[in-house]
């Protein structure tokens, strides 16, 4: 649920995305050793028992729980969900946290659903005989991705949770907002959106306008997985932010 990557000096903790993992992090891990003592967290619901009320505010309390061993703020790097949860949690434990980056993710779906999502997941044909199917049917990014996140199973690959779970996390988006609490910041940030985003248009741009200490930066030729379509421009900025707000352990 908690895994302890490495590293020496200021806490770094990873947050994945829906449907994501701590694995997915795989080829950001080694680099980011250098700026702190990397953590990586599985969220509930994937891979293991979702909370009993799907709502973020259960998954911040989760996340509380898992990390209450970590006395030092913490950096937060979080993709999608994991960013939500990220301020989320930031908004509600303000002390634990430091700085944060977000990656491609918004404050404010109000009234969009996830039932075309859903079916089009419901629809694929798991299991996924090997790696190598997984790699055919998303391609070389999204299906390393899937890899590292899908359980490996006697018949094949297959997703780490339920497709009620990832609908009814998406779906409590299309009911409310988070502004106020991303609003509630007083930590440096770092936002990060991919020229072909899932967020709403020019979002982005204000939250780092409405947070005193925040930064927008926009990545050419990057999707949703800015992450991993983008690496060497992720690890620019992201490296960059991480040198202002912590102090390195080594060169990177």
């Amino acid at each position: 649920m908690l895994y302890d990557e490495g590293g020496v000096g200021v806490p770094i903790l990873l947050l994945h995305g829906l449907m994501g993992s701590a694995r997915t992090w795989a080829d950001q891990v080694p680099w980011l050793r250098g700026y702190g003592h990397v953590y990586a967290v599985d969220a509930a619901g994937h891979g293991r028992a979702a909370p009993g009320v799907l709502t973020t505010e259960a998954f911040v309390a989760d996340l509380g729980e898992l990390t209450a061993g970590i006395a030092e703020p913490m950096v937060i790097v979080g993709h999608s969900m994991g960013a939500i949860h990220g301020w989320m949690f930031a908004a509600t434990y303000p002390e634990r946290v430091r700085a944060i980056v977000v990656e491609d993710i918004a404050p404010d779906f109000t009234g969009r659903t996830a039932a075309h999502w859903a079916e089009l997941i419901g629809s694929w044909p798991q299991p996924f005989a090997d790696e190598q199917a997984v790699l055919d049917y998303f391609g070389p990014v999204a299906g390393t991705y899937f890899l590292r996140a899908f359980t490996a199973t006697p018949d094949g690959y297959r997703l780490h949770g339920e497709v009620d779970t990832f609908r009814a996390i998406s779906e409590e988006w299309g009911t409310r907002d988070f502004w106020s609490e991303w609003k509630s910041l007083r930590i440096p940030a770092l936002l990060i959106e991919g020229e072909h985003t899932i967020t709403p248009p020019g979002q982005m741009r204000t939250m780092a306008e409405v947070v005193p200490d925040a930064e927008y930066v926009r990545i050419e030729g990057a999707g949703h997985l800015v992450h991993d379509e983008q690496p060497q421009a992720y690890r620019e900025h992201v490296g960059r932010f991480l040198h202002r707000v912590t102090e390195p352990t080594s060169s990177t």
